[in-house]
């Protein structure tokens, strides 16, 4: 037996090709009885749509799909950042396709392509290759994107990002309102804007101050040995900023490690599960993807409404989460 068609619905439901039409592409106005025959009918068939010709039939040429490209969806601030994403777009009929980049810029094509291929109705992207120029040669006219978490390169379109450089400059300034004048600056590799800003804010707050910075520029995954690093210096900081969660939990394993996690304040830059939990409990600056995902998707929206004019940059505030290990003494 081939694949079901459009046809097969309407003889099983008992109604005209035009009403299966209705309902399969969400148009309310259908009797709420022949809705459900409709449906029952496409269950029993197994009957799915084919998007292409859906979006050909459409006055507004839209598949209601919007692609979202984070770093890992399996990372808790990409979940609840995509569960925003959602919220936003199941009222609104939409359906959301989704990919993990890996922070691999291969990837991070390949996949931008495949959703552009796909007609899907907007893309949401957190960029992680160095340029974002091939949207403009991938994506069809008029197609809205909107940059989350990072800014893009060589493209432009609404951008909502966290208060980096502000959040790391709280974080710091913490530390030195405990008392704290040797404070080192934990950083990833400057390969993103967002990694600049976070460090700009700790040397700010430290001008400031008028203290030294002590800085380390490292991959992730380099945490406990760039903090066992610092900690062996002549003059070891009594305090550390971690700028991001990965190099925040290299951190305290280091410190735990060398049994310092009482003496050596720390403060991280987003937040970890459990992190309450911790002795001392860790201190963080907060972002909330949840608000990011929410301002993302509804800027999308809104450009795929029609919304014109220049594109946007749009600030989420970050939160300081005092818990114990950022109030140590030096």
């Amino acid at each position: 037996m081939g694949r079901p068609t459009m046809n097969d619905v309407a003889r099983r439901a008992g109604v005209s090709l035009k009403t299966v039409s209705r309902v399969v592409n969400g148009e309310a106005t259908v009797d709420p009885a022949l809705a459900a025959r409709v449906r029952a009918a496409v269950a029993a068939l197994g009957y799915r749509p084919n998007l292409g010709a859906s979006m050909l039939r459409r006055n507004d040429r839209r598949t209601r799909t919007i692609g979202l490209l984070l770093d890992d969806a399996g990372d808790p601030f990409s979940a609840l950042l995509h569960r925003a994403v959602e919220d936003e777009a199941h009222p609104r009929g939409v359906h959301v396709l989704s990919g993990s980049l890996d922070d691999d810029p291969d990837r991070e094509l390949e996949l931008a392509t495949a959703f552009a291929r796909r007609h899907a109705d907007g893309l949401i992207l957190a960029p992680a290759a160095p340029d974002q120029g091939y949207l403009a040669r991938e994506l069809q006219p008029g197609t809205p994107v909107v940059f989350v978490n990072r800014p893009a390169t060589g493209y432009r379109a609404d951008t909502v990002l966290a208060a980096n450089r502000s959040g790391a400059a709280a974080a710091t300034r913490h530390l030195i309102g405990h008392g704290h004048r040797r404070i080192a600056f934990l950083g990833a590799t400057p390969r993103f804007a967002t990694a600049r800003s976070r460090r700009q804010g700790y040397r700010d707050a430290m001008r400031e101050a008028g203290l030294p910075t002590c800085e380390a520029a490292v991959p992730e995954a380099r945490g406990p040995a760039a903090t066992a690093a610092l900690l062996a210096l002549a003059e070891p900081p009594t305090a550390l900023f971690a700028a991001e969660h990965r190099l925040t939990v290299g951190a305290l394993r280091a410190l735990r490690r060398e049994g310092l996690h009482r003496r050596i304040a720390l403060v991280g830059f987003d937040d970890l599960p459990l992190a309450d939990l911790l002795e001392p409990a860790l201190t963080v600056v907060a972002e909330d993807p949840a608000a990011m995902g929410r301002a993302a998707a509804r800027a999308l929206f809104e450009r795929i409404e029609g919304r014109a004019g220049e594109p946007r940059e749009i600030t989420i505030a970050t939160t300081l989460i005092p818990r114990g290990s950022g109030e140590l003494a030096p």
